[in-house]
């Protein structure tokens, strides 16, 4: 398995803050199934400032602990950037990281409780500069979860979303868990990853997630959510699927 959104670093932002526990963790995601891991350490969101710059060597100099250990898990550079006004300018400066070498695909996280309201007008400049953006863990964000329908705008102009795997398995509440289910039958999240940030705390949960996606929307759906996080890797074209607009009596 590939897992797109994970915090396996050490002391770059709130994941583990020691090599000891990022190889704790590198040990558990291989007894989850993983074979390759994107970094992705948080990024101007406040608190954590990780450029590019910064992120690269750290992932070299962890590749290299997990192989002299023999470790086989392959380690990516990613970042799990936070929104802002000044993206546009950060992606020019080179400081931004994309899941792929091609720069076709990054990782959007919102604030907690809402979206900013330039952030349609933001999604609209990255596509059209040829990037795509895709807003990770949208159930867990108060604005979506208040009502999953105001993703269309984002998923109609071509954006991509990405699953927790910790919430479709109940692990941040029934609430969160009934909306991600939500989200998911109706097909407006299209992969799946961790966002693991330790063993003890915040834990991997993708195996568990998968088999989670395979009961509630059947096989199909959860190969082509493995597929799509292949394709993100990889920075080819992805197979996007039909959602639809969640009827208000269904989840209101």
């Amino acid at each position: 398995m590939i897992d797109l959104h994970c915090h396996i670093l050490p002391g770059m932002d709130d994941g583990p803050q020691t090599l000891d526990e990022s190889i704790a963790m590198a040990h558990e995601a291989i007894r989850q199934g993983i074979t390759h891991i994107l970094c992705t350490p948080h990024h101007n969101n406040g608190r954590y400032d990780n450029p590019a710059s910064k992120i690269i060597p750290a992932v070299q100099n962890l590749q290299q602990e997990l192989d002299r250990r023999g470790i086989e898990l392959t380690l990516f550079e990613g970042q799990e950037v936070r929104i802002t006004g000044e993206l546009m300018e950060a992606i020019q400066q080179q400081e931004i990281l994309f899941t792929d070498l091609d720069n076709q695909y990054l990782l959007i996280e919102f604030p907690t409780l809402e979206v900013p309201a330039y952030a349609e007008q933001l999604f609209f400049q990255l596509i059209g500069q040829g990037y795509t953006p895709v807003i990770v863990h949208p159930e867990r964000n108060a604005f979506f979860g208040q009502d999953p329908n105001r993703l269309l705008p984002y998923l109609e102009m071509g954006a991509l979303t990405q699953l927790t795997a910790p919430s479709i398995t109940g692990f941040f509440g029934r609430k969160i868990q009934k909306t991600a289910k939500t989200m998911l039958e109706n097909k407006l999240v299209y992969m799946v990853a961790s966002d693991a940030h330790s063993i003890q705390h915040r834990g991997f949960y993708l195996k568990e997630a998968y088999q989670e996606i395979e009961k509630n929307v059947g096989m199909d759906y959860a190969q082509a959510m493995e597929q799509m996080a292949k394709d993100l890797l990889n920075g080819d074209p992805v197979q996007r699927p039909d959602f639809q607009k969640i009827k208000r009596s269904r989840f209101f």
